[in-house]
């Protein structure tokens, strides 16, 4: 049997400086964990989260604390359209590094493909059977090694979103 493969890249959708994870994860109760998950680790954090269903009805199931961002989520997960995969759209103030770890002890999250405000791109593969994300461009190509001014400002940056260093 002779199949083909299509490679093509999906845009996620977001204002500049919105953080979002992309992941995915296996299992239809993947929605109701993932919230739970975004609630325990951030009380009142603002969110919008989307699955894509791999099998039956194959819907997009939305979650979240703001309409917007539910919106925003389920507008990319469309887009996307790759089986069990999921995004959370993180409102103003919440930032990965808050909740990241709390969505990868979610049982059914096999992986975080990225989790950035970085401009992003998720690289699809589409077979006849449906598509998936093989991998994501997040940001930019590397423009040189750090200088000191570079650490500084790096550290600098770290210590006024409340890191000690």
């Amino acid at each position: 049997m002779e199949t083909e493969v299509r490679l093509k890249l999906v845009a996620i959708e977001k204002p500049e400086e919105m953080n979002f994870i992309l992941g995915q994860t296996h299992f239809i109760k993947s929605v109701e964990d993932i919230h739970e998950a975004m609630v325990n680790a951030v009380p009142g954090a603002k969110f919008g989260l989307a699955f894509c269903e791999a099998s039956g009805p194959c819907l997009v199931r939305a979650s979240g604390t703001d309409d917007a961002l539910i919106e925003l989520a389920t507008k990319n997960a469309l887009a996307l359209s790759a089986g069990h995969s999921f995004i959370v759209m993180l409102g103003q103030g919440l930032f990965p590094i808050n909740v990241l770890n709390a969505i990868k002890a979610v049982p059914e999250v096999c992986r975080i493909f990225c989790a950035t405000a970085n401009p992003t791109q998720a690289i699809l593969a589409e077979t006849e059977q449906g598509q998936g994300i093989l991998g994501v461009v997040d940001g930019f190509l590397t423009k040189g090694r750090e200088t000191e001014a570079d650490v500084e400002k790096r550290k600098s940056f770290l210590r006024m979103i409340g890191y000690k260093l």
